[in-house]
């Protein structure tokens, strides 16, 4: 976004309103151009997504006209004792009445009677024309005002009104039913999953109209205000009213405050929606970033749904502000109004602070609840008390990452917040568990009718909050979901199966070992402590000699910091809960099974890193060298904290796959004018080092190695420096000559063109080995600083490429640059803090990316210009025109340090490839998606032998007789007999590397060849399907086998079916025939088998492996 800035308002104050920037100050800061691609989509959208009302209006009417004139016609009658009644209502017309639990007694002394409603109104969405073609919950709100004839006084108490709601409901219910009963199915459920609220719902059998959700409801103004306060009690079921008095029922009391405002904000948004011409827009873009976030009005979709969001931002366009003011301009667009609220919801801190909108409103202190409170004071009512501690902790989490990718570019804001699906437990949360809901109520349930699950979910969580503090970031509580009934049935009892309990971990806080509490001579608060933590509760001195009270989690360290989270919460739940360890269910206890992540991983990177300082310290100590060092940077994934596998060395194991350095020195005249001559001159200095080095210091042997080069022009040597203790490292030398003249090779009109292009081949992979790889692992060992869940999540991503043989098609450092993606733009979510969390959000990527005709952009410096943006997909456009096909650059990747977008991609992979890669993402996200937690993580990384065309199964044992050096493999099978010999060799290339380059070379025209990690025993095959039958040519790309004459529909000719000349055959002569070939399958495979060797145990063909 622009940073256009504006004159600021705070409007704080008196009646807690939160520190917010007017709305206008928003809408400008936008800018134009900023704002202009978002409010396009966004109307785009909108005209896509709105419910079309057109198509059954009239039928609507005339179904909506007949269930009111059937209610209205309902026979009323005189008042009766509830017990009698209600068993002869039963009895006579078969329906249950939904009394909310408990029931009321059969000789309660109350009178339930009938009479003719005083209003029938339609309410809602629909009658605002809000609606959504993806809404799963479309209907048709009608309420039924009852009379205040058949009500009493004092009815606000012990659930009167509620027992005569229902017989009311019932009542209207046998009318309909009797009327309606062959054309309309019937069933009752819970308005907003408010057990105290029973409703109607009337569903056409044809599927004509909407479903009609009859809801009775209160007259306006009918109850005491006054007797009704968050601070009252009117649930009063003792003898002895004194301690029960004391207990205020704040959600009972605002469930009936409710009742009576229907219609009173049915006239508000009514009101809003003429005076405000973006107001149902704006409702309608709430709605659908609502429902992508698995929002609600119901209790189980966190009570904070479509019409609260109309309610909000109708009493903020009213009011809001510090002297009454609006907060919101009725002349902003849609757009400024959705960005304004959500900006609203951040900045309230509703968690803790008592918000509220309009004038003449009572002492903030009678209004504080355990639910978050935005008061409408013209009304009376606390438009969130349906809302938990946790869903208002997600809603304002959540609208504080939708500004984060608001803020972050304005490239890619939509999808973000109104596309892709936030309410994916397995891509939101790092630790998830399954609670078995209790069956005693001792303790747990409360008086306030929001029933035990309800109130068992409050009790985990503020057991949960405490316990875990700071470690997480987030706890959110997933409820079970209410059904519907017949009504001929009574109420279904809750079920109490279990809660979905979703953590967001703070990984650096979470892998603490020991938490510290309060200090011992802070004898209350230390008494708090060790009551809710009980005996895992110790004292811990300093030493400086204060004492505190402390825990100690470090038995579980080795499990990292989800093991600690497990700890903490099977203890806590055990201790304050009774919950066993049945009783918990931990989901993704299957990753070390994938993939084993543990603290001793980051120790190894650790002393990888201190080895490499180390020889940098030795090289740079080297005084008989002729140029002076200026830099050794790292370039492999060891030094970066990103392999797959751990560096583990020692004297006794040394590392086999050496670690990757360049070595720059200062600039000189001395470099010779000629590339091969410098590629000499770097093996002079390989050697002299190697010599130093070995003179320094007696621990250390180097080895020089010649690259298997095709040019002389090219890098021809490296030098492997070994040292005692197993750490080794390939070292090669960087000059800055050699660019210069690669450039001017490359813009040497005199020269052939194949000389330019094979310098430009040169010059891209001098750039990467001597420029993009150090600056790569620069930026990607700050980032593994910065997020501790990054170089895990990479590992665990290469695993993947590595389960379906993909990784050979791509570079590593690629791979790399999509995690961080993930990391960088995680919207709409936070950075991910597990390794889990940031796999799946990296598959999410991959499967969402469109890289036919989108660049890949990774502005890791956040240095990228939006002219620089759109210069890149200027580029890409480029390279589509040059390559339609796409046969040269499939990828375009670009970063803050190479915007040509192709440094990392040139080579690979090809379409084919990008493909299958795109392919497999969509479906882990499809299994995600469907399953969620139910999902077998182990399958994300199952591949199918089935859909190859062959596959070569190498020889693990030779394989690691090739790897392990001749010295190694000589020692003593006991480690006391070992003599000291000469330290092993590092491996130029892993041996099945070696042998997949080598097929690539030979025959990588007609084979498509798959390989995971380097110690995979399974090389896999594709035959190319564009060499098909044809004639014979001088240049073919492979082995051709001669096909049968006359075999399949071509004539002998040379003519097909239908008379026309096959391809290849358009200048034959009349009557002259030609041969057809086709690749020589089993010649080639016999060929690779001949250079296999021993290494190929076994060649399986597709019929094999089919059968």
């Amino acid at each position: 976004m622009d940073s256009n800035t504006s004159k600021r308002r705070k409007i704080d104050h008196e009646n807690g309103s939160p520190d917010f920037e007017v709305a206008s100050t928003t809408a400008s800061s936008m800018g134009a151009s900023g704002a202009s691609a978002f409010i396009l989509e966004t109307e785009e959208l909108l005209s896509e997504v709105k419910y079309d009302y057109s198509k059954t209006n009239s039928s609507v009417q005339d179904t909506l006209r007949r269930v009111k004139d059937i209610i209205e016609a309902s026979e009323p009658h005189e008042p009766h004792p509830i017990g009698d009644l209600s068993a002869k209502f039963e009895k006579s017309s078969r329906i249950t009445i939904p009394y909310p639990d408990p029931a009321p007694a059969k000789d309660a002394p109350y009178k339930l009677s009938f009479e003719t409603p005083a209003q029938i109104n339609v309410v809602g969405s629909w009658i605002q024309k809000t609606n959504i073609k993806s809404q799963s919950d479309v209907a048709i709100d009608m309420i039924v005002v009852m009379p205040t004839s058949i009500f009493q006084e004092k009815d606000y108490l012990n659930m009167r009104y509620f027992f005569k709601r229902a017989y009311y409901l019932a009542y209207i219910t046998s009318s309909l039913r009797q009327a309606l009963g062959p054309t309309m199915e019937f069933t009752f459920g819970h308005l907003h999953g408010n057990l105290l609220l029973p409703i109607l719902d009337a569903r056409p059998k044809d599927k004509s109209t909407p479903p009609i959700r009859i809801i009775p409801c209160a007259p306006e103004d009918f109850f005491p205000a006054a007797k009704i306060t968050a601070i009252s009690n009117a649930i009063r079921q003792s003898k002895s009213e004194t301690d029960e008095a004391k207990t205020p029922t704040p959600f009972y009391n605002t469930t009936l405050k409710a009742e009576s405002q229907f219609t009173s904000y049915l006239r508000l948004l009514h009101r809003t929606s003429n005076s405000c011409a973006a107001f149902n827009d704006a409702c309608i873009l709430g709605r659908i970033w609502l429902q992508q976030r698995g929002f609600s009005s119901d209790l189980r979709g966190g009570g904070f749904g479509h019409f609260e969001w109309a309610a909000l931002v109708a009493l903020l366009l009213q009011g809001g502000g510090r002297k009454g003011e609006a907060v919101l301009s009725s002349s902003l667009h849609s757009t400024q109004l959705f960005k304004a609220t959500l900006q609203y919801i951040v900045s309230a801190n509703l968690q803790k602070k008592v918000l509220i909108i309009g004038k003449d409103a009572p002492d903030s202190e009678t209004l504080r609840q355990t639910m978050p409170v935005l008061y409408d004071a013209a009304r009376g009512i606390n438009i969130l008390y349906k809302m938990s501690p946790w869903s208002i902790s997600m809603l304002t989490e959540q609208a504080k990452w939708s500004l984060s990718a608001i803020n972050d570019s304005p490239l890619d804001q939509f999808d973000p917040l109104f596309i892709i699906k936030a309410d994916q437990p397995l891509q939101m949360f790092d630790v998830l568990l399954s609670v078995d809901i209790l069956t005693s109520k001792e303790g747990i349930e409360s008086v306030d009718r929001k029933g035990f699950v309800s109130d068992f979910s409050v009790k985990l969580y503020n057991t949960l909050t405490r316990a875990l503090g700071d470690r997480a970031q987030l706890i959110h509580i997933h409820t079970p979901e209410s059904a519907p009934w017949p009504i001929s049935a009574s109420i279904p009892k809750e079920k109490r199966k279990s809660l979905l309990v979703g953590i967001v971990i703070d990984p650096l806080k979470a892998s603490q070992g020991r938490e510290y509490g309060p200090s011992y001579e802070q004898k209350k608060e230390a008494a708090r402590f060790r009551d809710f933590w009980g005996k895992k509760a110790d004292l811990w001195q300093f030493q400086d000699g204060n004492i505190v009270e402390s825990l100690d989690w470090s038995e579980f360290s080795y499990l990292g910091s989800s093991g600690i989270c497990e700890g903490i919460i099977r203890y806590i739940l055990n201790f304050r809960l009774q919950l066993e360890d049945k009783n918990l269910e931990f989901y993704w206890r299957d990753i070390p099974k994938v993939m084993a992540f543990t603290p001793s991983d980051k120790l190894a990177f650790d002393s990888a890193k201190q080895a490499f300082d180390i020889v940098e310290r030795d090289i740079r100590d080297l005084e008989d060298l002729p140029l002076h060092v200026k830099q050794m940077a790292p370039i492999c994934s060891d030094l970066r904290r990103t392999s797959l596998n751990i560096p583990e060395f020692n004297f006794r194991q040394p590392l086999l796959h050496p670690m990757e350095i360049v070595i720059s020195f200062e600039v000189s005249g001395k470099w010779p004018e000629s590339l091969a001559a410098i590629q000499r001159a770097k093996i002079a200095f390989l050697l002299k080092i190697g010599s130093s080095l070995e003179a320094l210091k007696d621990e250390i042997r180097t080895h020089l190695g010649i690259e298997d080069a095709a040019r002389d022009d090219e890098n021809l040597a490296f030098l492997d420096i070994v040292y005692e203790n197993g750490a080794s490292f390939r070292l090669q030398v960087h000059s800055d000559l050699e660019e210069t003249l690669l450039e001017r090779k490359t813009k040497d009109q005199t020269v052939e063109r194949h000389v330019r292009t094979e310098a430009a081949d040169l010059l891209s992979k001098y750039r990467r080995m001597y420029i993009n790889l150090p600056l790569h692992n620069q930026t990607i060992s700050t980032f593994c600083t910065r997020f501790p869940a990054l170089s895990s999540s990479i590992r665990l991503t290469k695993h993947w490429f590595n389960s379906h043989m993909l990784s050979c098609h791509f570079r590593e450092e690629l791979i790399e640059l999509f995690v961080l993606q993930a990391f960088l733009k995680p919207y709409p979510w936070q950075t991910p803090c597990s390794a889990m969390t940031g796999f799946l959000r990296t598959m999410l990527l991959l499967s969402r990316w469109d890289w036919r005709d989108e660049p890949l952009v990774i502005d890791s410096a956040d240095s990228l210009s939006t002219s620089q943006r759109v210069e890149i997909g200027t580029r890409l456009e480029a390279w589509r025109k040059i390559d339609p096909n796409m046969n040269r650059t499939v990828l375009f990747v670009a970063t803050s340090h190479d915007v040509s977008g192709i440094a990392y991609t040139l080579h690979g992979p090809t379409r084919v490839v990008a493909t299958r890669m795109t392919s497999l993402a969509r479906s882990a996200c499809k299994a995600v998606r469907e399953k969620s937690v139910d999902l077998n993580i182990r399958t994300l990384f199952q591949s199918s032998p089935r859909d190859y065309d062959v596959l070569l199964h190498l020889s693990p044992k030779i394989l690691k007789s090739i790897a392990r050096d001749d010295a190694v493999a000589r020692r003593s099978q006991f480690k006391n007999l070992d003599a000291p010999g000469p330290m092993a060799t590092p491996l130029a290339l892993h041996p099945a590397r070696m042998l997949l380059k080598r097929l690539n070379e030979l025959y990588g025209a007609p084979l498509l060849f798959f390989h995971g990690a380097p110690d995979d025993a399974v090389i896999a095959g594709l035959w190319n399907p564009l060499l098909h039958r044809r004639t014979f040519t001088a240049h073919a790309p492979c082995s051709l086998i001669i096909v049968e004459k006359g075999e399949g529909k071509k004539g002998k000719d040379g003519k097909d079916k239908k008379g026309k000349k096959r391809k290849g055959m358009e200048n034959a002569e009349e009557g002259e025939t030609e041969e057809l070939f086709e690749v020589n399958k089993n010649a080639i495979l016999a060929e690779i088998a001949r250079i296999g060797g021993d290494v190929i145990e076994k060649i399986e063909v597709k019929e094999d492996l089919v059968g």
